[in-house]
């Protein structure tokens, strides 16, 4: 049985930081927030989750997706195509399709149980997505000619974009979650005008499986955003960028990942251990740390409850 959530209060004390983050789960279901639920306000202060971000792939929703016309999957979610406008060539766009901001299933919740994976890829495209994406395009010169491999890809901007703005020969978009390597597949067709003579593909690869024998030492590059969140998944994930890079000089994985805690610290413990070697970037980007600072000196209150450790993605450089 999914778990009872706490019905919604009605009083006027000051709600406790775990009766916010149930309004936050509550509001997923539900169509609407339940009538006193608590404010829009108190909300925004809880949750980390943004819907702008750090904003360098600009994006809106396509507006002629009104309700009426809105595409369902099969359990009757709504799908919303999003236009992103990459920052290179002028006039570069890519149009994904996405779940609706704020709907889930208890579906969503027997595959993460079924497959030993989580659902975080169809929540929303999270700000390290955004960040990896701008940091590919704006170095667009390490791809050229190279076979990369995007670990944990969600919706797979930051892959797509590598397709349409990079000489990249090929790209593999990867996620462990199926319901979100469905959306891959449609993404890559519904854009496959822009990737030019880049090969793209999309591909359900979990980090606990073994990894097929053609796919080891095939990478040139491997590109990850926030994935080490989950300790549960560190293991599985550093043997699978030791099996999946090319051994190469030039070979690595590029990782943005803000520390939360100690879980990025454990996950380059993991790396250490298996033989892997790192080196972690703060600055790496002039126009990401600006932002990063306005957000923290409060000059830019677009980010409610920005906090450093927690939403502020480091470049992790793995190699062999």
């Amino acid at each position: 049985m999914p778990p009872k959530i706490p019905p919604a209060t009605n009083n006027t004390s000051s709600p406790t930081t775990a009766s916010l983050r149930w309004d936050i789960l509550r509001r997923a279901f539900l169509s609407r927030p339940p009538p006193g639920g608590s404010s829009e306000i108190s909300v925004n202060c809880i949750s980390r989750r943004t819907r702008r971000g750090f904003n360098l792939i600009p994006w809106h929703l396509d507006v002629s997706t009104t309700e009426e016309s809105k595409p369902k999957d099969t359990d009757g979610l709504t799908d919303v195509h999003v236009t992103y406008k990459l920052p290179v060539g002028g006039t570069s766009t890519l149009v994904l399709v996405q779940r609706a901001e704020n709907h889930v299933d208890l579906k969503d919740f027997d595959v993460s149980h079924r497959y030993n994976i989580d659902s975080t890829g169809l929540v929303c495209q999270w700000p390290s997505e955004d960040v990896l994406a701008y940091f590919c395009l704006t170095h667009a010169e390490i791809f050229r000619s190279k076979k990369i491999l995007e670990l944990g890809s969600g919706y797979g901007l930051a892959g797509l974009a590598i397709a349409a703005s990079t000489d990249a020969s090929e790209i593999v978009i990867s996620d462990g979650n199926p319901q979100v390597v469905d959306y891959i597949q449609r993404n890559i067709l519904g854009n496959a005008g822009a990737f030019g003579h880049t090969k793209v593909q999309g591909m359900a690869l979990h980090w606990n499986e073994e990894v097929a024998s053609d796919l080891r030492n095939t990478f040139d590059i491997i590109i990850a955003s926030d994935c080490t969140f989950f300790k549960e998944f560190h293991n599985g994930l550093a043997f699978i960028v030791k099996a999946l890079l090319k051994p190469s000089e030039s070979s690595e994985a590029l990782f943005f990942s803000p520390k939360r805690g100690n879980s990025l610290d454990r996950f380059l413990q993991k790396v250490e251990e298996i033989g892997l070697k790192f080196s972690i970037q703060e600055k790496y980007e002039n126009k990401v740390w600006e932002l990063h600072t306005s957000f923290l000196n409060g000059s830019d209150s677009s980010w409610p409850n920005y906090d450093k450790d927690h939403c502020y993605p480091l470049l992790i450089r793995i190699t062999l």
